[in-house]
């Protein structure tokens, strides 16, 4: 058993990256002084930008970025773990990964991760996304190894694909996450219900800071940062788009007990499927 108390922190980032980093500082020291030990910030915690032009005009290498040395700084300074939900970086040969880092109280990378599903959508209000035209997707799923809990790392969209998250947990991942920058019109259908599911078919708590609000590239995105336990019920959320922070304990023996309550992973069997046309031969 492991408890810990975690924190989202949201943000409303914008085009200007050492803007955005103060913006979080701010936040990020905050959570540290209501006692947080794993702090996390949302997809695109850098720079949101409309345009792969506008973004390369900005962004650099990860060991340049001026978000990622804040954090490093701070991670070290207020001895907390940090988990960047992601940030815009230079890949080399021209891309551009969307990639997590979780870093130390020491001032250490311990993880990184690369956003596997790329948003490809068109929405019914006209929005058109296309991820795919500026980033290169990850290919493989992260689990960070802290000493109080087992992080599986994720990034917005792929909280969409389930197996991500089944993957994590039979690998023993107490905590999963989907740190996002949800639009406005997909976070009212689907934010809530679908973190919560993630929780529940995995029996793991689930942490995830958004942005939110009107941002100044025009994108609106959704907020109401989560912390969902491993039964299913929202135990913190930062009810609104304003940037903010929100914190819950986290105990690791929930999930053990979760798991044990409604043994789905233990549970699961492999199967084939089948296709039925046409008549069926009946068997006894």
């Amino acid at each position: 058993m492991a408890l810990f108390t975690a924190a989202c922190v949201q943000l409303r980032s914008g085009k200007t990256l050492s803007d955005n980093a103060e913006a979080a500082e701010s936040l990020i020291r905050s959570a540290a002084q209501d006692g947080a030990r794993y702090i996390q910030t949302p997809e695109m915690s850098n720079v949101l930008v409309r345009t792969r032009d506008e973004l390369l005009e900005r962004i650099s290498v990860a060991g340049s970025d001026p978000f990622l040395k804040m954090a490093i700084r701070l991670a070290s300074e207020l001895k907390v773990y940090l988990h960047l939900g992601s940030l815009a970086v230079l890949a080399g040969g021209g891309k551009v990964a969307n990639r997590a880092f979780l870093i130390g109280p020491d001032g250490s990378v311990m993880a990184t991760y690369d956003k596997i599903h790329m948003f490809d959508v068109d929405l019914p209000n006209g929005e058109s996304w296309r991820e795919s035209a500026t980033y290169e997707p990850g290919t493989r799923s992260v689990i960070a190894g802290l000493p109080f809990a087992r992080i599986g790392m994720a990034v917005c969209y792929d909280v969409r694909f389930p197996a991500i998250f089944r993957t994590q947990a039979r690998q023993g991942a107490q905590v999963l996450t989907a740190p996002a920058a949800f639009t406005r019109q997909t976070g009212e259908a689907h934010w809530h219900v679908l973190q919560r599911a993630r929780a529940i078919e995995n029996g793991a708590y689930v942490v995830s800071a958004a942005q939110g609000g009107l941002h100044e590239d025009g994108r609106e995105t959704y907020g109401h940062s989560l912390i969902v336990d491993p039964w299913g019920q929202v135990i913190a959320e930062l009810d609104g788009d304003a940037p903010g922070h929100v914190l819950a304990e986290i105990d690791t023996e929930n999930a053990v007990k979760a798991r044990g309550r409604i043994p789905a992973i233990a549970n699961e069997r492999d199967f084939a499927c089948h296709v039925a046309e046409g008549l069926e031969e009946l068997h006894a």
